[in-house]
């Protein structure tokens, strides 16, 4: 495909970073010839991709998974309701909706519309987007009262942008609350239409929000998100806030919010320095003159968290304090008093072994529950504190009881029903196989067991197939585990027997310490492993598998060992007679289309197709586009001349070149991802283009960093890569 008439289409490749770029204009979101560009190369995809019989039956498929009723109601609740936002074929923005337990309990419950997000939609002209809602909890004596859980504070996006609005919504009237009288966060003072900008509103109490967001000059970082946090007060102008706490501008994030649970009512400012660098502090009398601000003494790179009388801090880093040395991924408990008084006397609830780390915490009324991975494969505890003596130290120690018995290989995430009133706790079990489902459990008492409420039903047909854990070795010789589901003759194949490779589709991700463990998708069983293809998921340093360790192996200058992992499982996948890297695919999005970006341009040889959705791709650049400025934490900083040195080996836009053999690739991504910048797939796709390899390139014009804004936007984008890897990996 061509190139606007009036830039030079011929490049010199690879490009040099320190000349002018010469897709620099693809760099402008809406710009004229920027969308005349998109709307070429989308027509190319659409023509290539989706005019085939095969594209239609699967787009259908995806999304018959997708608008499925029989999907298990993610649910909260809200005093005595439960709440759910539901998506559909009927309902493509989506319904606010509530039941009883009872109710729910049933195959067919009675759901009551909250909100209708059609409906709003098509009544304001907007193409609103969940972001969720928060509701007040009302003070204990007026539940005591009866009186209802009203107030919500409902976050709006337009076509699915990380900036929103925030809207308060009455629960009881089932109604917006219009300004002056509600509470409304938009880019204009009440104008909720306007688009919004990132940040939020938090309850402080039913009067007064805290607000953090886009005020106007001076008040966003420099990576475009709050600076400021505020105490707003029903009835008066958002401008008059009163100002709590205002961070430096190369700050990343600042917010508030008041902890309302009865008896240990906290205000607490967060101020997010970096990624994985903060400080939180403790704040008295806020919003008066007489406010002040206690710095909770723990490492910038700790996480800090309260609950009644607790205090945890999750370590990223070794913390040397009272004279012991606690290791980085802990989890620490000390009596929150005693430590503001300045006792170090920590409680070690948690420390990593070489196969083990937290993969969470979830606090219940009277307990901790304790989510640990051991080789990506979850166990769970139940903690128990001790009662507190005076608030100045715990009257004995910590006590452990079993978790109700789970899946041993499934996938398992817990949430608290509510931490203030309950001991109950709902559990999600899911793995490559087997359909999701959703239990009730209450922790700490012996004997507890698992109440079944929903099970998904099976999309697929899973006869026949495995999923295993395998292991395979870096070029330094670091262990890398990854799961690997399809049939069983292809998995176990004999070394006698003769090849039979499959198309295999590998997928990692590899930053920001996010851990990746199996997960039931309907999409994937009908569009890929029913069809006869092999699925692996890699699990490669720079994620959380094995907690901060793993993370931290693959930052800045080490980044390269999160990409010699990946292409070591793919090496391994071909050893093991699985596949061949002819019918070898690749996926990534995000981070993970930076690190499949590396597998283009660094280890090509090793795949025959390779899907990369909202990538990042120009590592010179991506610190001066959208949100960039905010991982330089995680990768380096480009204008620094040192850090580009090593940048500069993995940005993938500056090592395509012409004369070189790449497999085909598609581009994935979205005009409204306002974190990462399109600019990156756009660019990278131009500069192929140009180099004569093998492109395709589609940007659906909603949807954000999701990169799909409703189901059948998800399905559309979801079956072009399905296509497009059938196609080039020979499965039909």
């Amino acid at each position: 495909m061509g190139i606007a008439a009036d830039h030079d289409p011929f490049p010199a490749t690879p490009l040099d970073p320190d000349a002018a770029d010469p897709f620099a204009w693809l760099e402008d979101v809406e710009g004229p010839a920027a969308l005349a560009w998109v709307r070429e190369r989308n027509a190319h995809a659409r023509r290539s991709l989706a005019s085939q019989p095969s594209y239609e039956a699967t787009r259908d498929a995806v999304l018959e998974v997708l608008d499925s009723d029989q999907r298990i109601p993610d649910v909260t609740r809200i005093g005595d309701r439960l709440y759910n936002f539901w998506r559909d074929g009927a309902h493509e923005r989506g319904l606010w909706r509530r039941t009883s337990l009872a109710s729910y309990r049933t195959d067919a419950p009675e759901w009551e519309t909250v909100l209708d997000l059609d409906a709003l939609a098509r009544t304001e002209g907007v193409s609103w987007v969940w972001h969720g809602a928060s509701v007040l909890r009302p003070d204990p004596d007026r539940l005591d009262e009866g009186a209802p859980w009203r107030r919500a504070l409902v976050d709006l996006s337009v076509a699915g942008s990380d900036a929103d609005v925030t809207r308060e919504f009455d629960l009881v009237d089932k109604r917006f609350v219009p300004a002056p009288e509600g509470f409304e966060r938009a880019t204009a003072p009440h104008d909720p239409s306007s688009g919004g900008a990132k940040g939020g509103l938090a309850w402080a109490d039913e009067d007064t929000v805290y607000v953090f967001t886009d005020l106007g000059p001076g008040t966003t970082t420099t990576s475009g998100y709050p600076r400021t946090v505020r105490l707003w007060r029903r009835g008066t102008p958002i401008e008059d806030a009163t100002l709590v706490y205002e961070g430096r501008d190369d700050d990343l994030y600042i917010s508030g919010r008041r902890s309302r649970t009865p008896g240990f009512e906290r205000d607490l400012v967060q101020r997010s320095i970096a990624f994985y660098r903060s400080q939180t502090f403790l704040v008295t009398g806020a919003g008066t003159p007489e406010q002040a601000l206690t710095r909770i003494d723990v490492p910038e790179s700790a996480e800090v968290g309260f609950h009644r009388e607790w205090l945890l801090v999750d370590l990223r880093d070794d913390w040397a304090t009272g004279g012991t040395v606690h290791r980085a991924g802990s989890l620490l408990a000390a009596p929150a008093e005693a430590f503001l008084a300045g006792s170090r006397d920590l409680t070690v609830l948690f420390e990593p072994t070489p196969t083990t780390s937290l993969a969470g915490a979830t606090w219940t009324r009277h307990h901790l529950v304790l989510n640990v991975l051991d080789d990506v494969k979850n166990r769970l505890h139940v903690l128990t504190p001790p009662p507190s003596a005076g608030g100045q130290g715990p009257a004995g120690p910590w006590t452990r009881t079993p978790f109700p018995e789970t899946d041993p290989v499934a996938t398992v995430g817990v949430r608290a029903v509510d931490p203030v009133d309950s001991d109950d706790v709902w559990v999600v079990t899911t793995g490559y196989l087997t359909p999701s489902t959703l239990s009730l459990a209450t922790v700490g008492t012996e004997g507890a067991a698992l109440d079944p409420l929903k099970s998904a039903p099976a999309f697929f047909d899973a006869a026949g197939l495995v999923a295993e854990q395998h292991f395979a070795t870096s070029d330094d010789g670091t262990r890398v585990p990854y799961f690997v589901v399809g049939r069983e003759g292809v998995l176990h194949r004999r070394w006698r027997e003769p090849a039979q490779p499959a198309p295999t589709l590998l997928y990692g991700y590899g930053g920001f310490e996010v851990s990746l463990t199996p997960a039931y998708s309907g999409g994937l069983g009908r569009a890929w492993l029913e069809k006869g293809g092999v699925y692996a998921v890699a699990n490669i340093r720079g994620g959380g598998e094995y907690g901060p360790a793993w993370h931290q192996a693959a930052l800045g200058r080490h980044r390269h060992r999160a990409y010699e992992d990946f292409a070591a499982v793919a090496r391994d996948l071909v050893q093991r007679r699985v596949t061949t890297p002819a019918l070898l695919g690749a996926q990534g999005g995000s981070n993970g289309g930076l690190l499949i970006g590396n597998m283009l341009t660094r280890y090509r040889e090793l795949f025959g197709a390779l899907v990369i959705q909202v990538p990042l791709l120009d590592m010179k650049r991506y610190s001066h586009l959208l949100a960039g400025a905010s991982w330089t934490a995680e990768y380096g900083d480009p204008d620094d001349p040192a850090q580009w040195e090593h940048l500069r080996e993995y940005s993938p836009y500056h090592h395509i070149a012409a004369g070189r053999r790449y497999p085909p690739v598609l581009l994935l991504t979205s005009t409204r991802d306002d974190r990462v910048h399109p600019g990156h797939a756009r660019k990278a796709a131009a500069l192929l283009d140009v180099v004569g390899a093998d492109v395709t390139y589609y940007e659906n014009v909603e949807g954000g960093h999701g990169g799909a804004a409703t189901n059948a936007q998800a399905a559309h984008m979801a079956a072009l890569a399905w296509e497009f890897l059938g196609e080039r990996l020979g499965l039909r």
